[in-house]
C-alpha cells in the first residue's frame, strides 16, 4: 500500500473499470493543531466526473490538493491518519516523490494563471520540462492538447501570441491545455469558474463532460447548479466530514440526510 514511486501500468489510469480511480480510507488531516478533515473514506470512480460540494471552511478544497500533495506547501500541514491510494500508491505517505505525483494527478487552480509566455510555450512548458525537445513532438503535443481543450480553432493562428492577451474564458482553456499536456490520468479543478463570466462559464462546463471520456475529474464548487450539470457523483461535506456521497441525481433529488437536504434546499450554506 506504500511503494515509494507511483507503479506505471499499461491501462489507462491504471485500473480497471472497477477500480477506483483514487481511494481515500479513514483520512485525518490538520493545519498544525487544527484538524480539518475528519475520518474521510470515499471512493472516486475512474472516468467520472465527481464534485466536491459544502460550504466555505468543510475541508473540501483541503481533500482536493492532499490527491496531488499540495498541501505540502503549508507549514504544519499534514495527515494524520489514513491512506489515499492511486494505482496502488499511498500517496500521503511521505516517501512518494509528489513530483512524479503531480505528473499522474494534475490541477486546474480558482484563478486561470497562464505563463507571461506565447501559448504555444505555455501548452510546452511541461514535455520540456520532462525532456522532450524535438519541435514536431511538441507541435503534436500542443495541437493535440488544445483541441482536447476546445481551443484550437481560436488560437491556431496565433500561438506565438502571449496568453495573457487571451480572455479570461480562453486562458482558463489554456490552462486546462497547459494540464494535458503532460498526460496526467486525473485532473483536479479547484472552482475552475468562479472567474468567469456566464458564457465562458458554459465553455469550461461542456469541456469537463467531454473531457472525462479521457480522464478522472475531480471538482470543488460553490455552485451547486454547477454540480448538478456536469458531475456523475457529488460528496457533500461539512465541518470536515463528509456527511453523504453518492450519484449526484441521488444527493440532488433524494438525499438520505437532513443535513445534506438543508444544505442544497439552501437553508444553510
Amino acid at each position: 500500500m506504500t511503494p515509494q514511486t507511483l507503479p506505471t501500468s499499461g491501462t489507462r489510469n491504471g485500473l480497471s473499470s472497477a477500480e477506483p480511480a483514487i481511494r481515500v480510507v479513514d483520512l485525518d488531516f490538520s493545519y498544525g493543531d487544527k484538524q480539518v478533515l475528519k475520518d474521510v473514506t470515499l471512493d472516486i470512480p475512474a472516468n467520472q466526473v465527481t464534485a466536491f460540494i459544502g460550504p466555505s471552511g468543510c475541508g473540501k478544497t483541503t481533500l482536493l490538493r492532499c490527491f496531488n500533495r499540495m498541501n505540502d506547501l503549508v507549514p504544519g500541514a499534514r495527515v494524520t491518519k489514513g491512506a489515499i491510494v492511486i494505482e496502488g500508491a499511498n500517496i500521503a505517505d511521505r516517501e512518494v516523490d509528489p513530483v512524479q505525483l503531480r505528473r499522474h494527478v494534475g490541477m486546474v487552480f480558482q484563478k486561470y494563471n497562464p505563463f507571461p509566455r506565447s501559448i504555444y510555450d505555455n501548452v510546452a512548458y511541461g514535455p520540456r520540462t520532462l525532456g522532450e525537445s524535438k519541435k514536431a513532438a511538441l507541435d503534436e503535443v500542443v495541437e493535440r492538447s488544445l483541441r482536447r481543450a476546445a481551443l484550437w480553432d481560436e488560437v491556431k493562428d496565433r500561438l506565438d501570441d502571449v496568453a495573457t492577451g487571451l480572455s479570461g474564458g480562453q486562458q482558463q482553456r489554456l490552462c486546462i491545455a497547459r494540464t494535458m499536456a503532460v498526460d496526467p490520468e486525473i485532473i483536479l479543478m479547484d472552482e475552475p469558474c468562479s472567474a468567469l463570466d456566464p458564457v465562458a462559464t458554459a465553455r469550461v462546463e461542456e469541456l469537463i463532460l467531454d473531457l472525462r471520456q479521457h480522464y478522472t475529474i475531480v471538482i470543488v464548487t460553490h455552485n451547486m447548479q454547477q454540480a448538478a450539470r456536469v458531475s456523475d457523483r457529488t460528496a457533500f461535506f461539512y465541518l470536515g466530514e463528509v456527511v453523504e456521497y453518492d450519484t449526484t441525481r441521488k444527493i440532488f433529488e433524494n438525499p438520505e440526510k437532513k443535513r445534506t437536504l438543508d444544505y442544497i434546499s439552501g437553508r444553510f450554506g
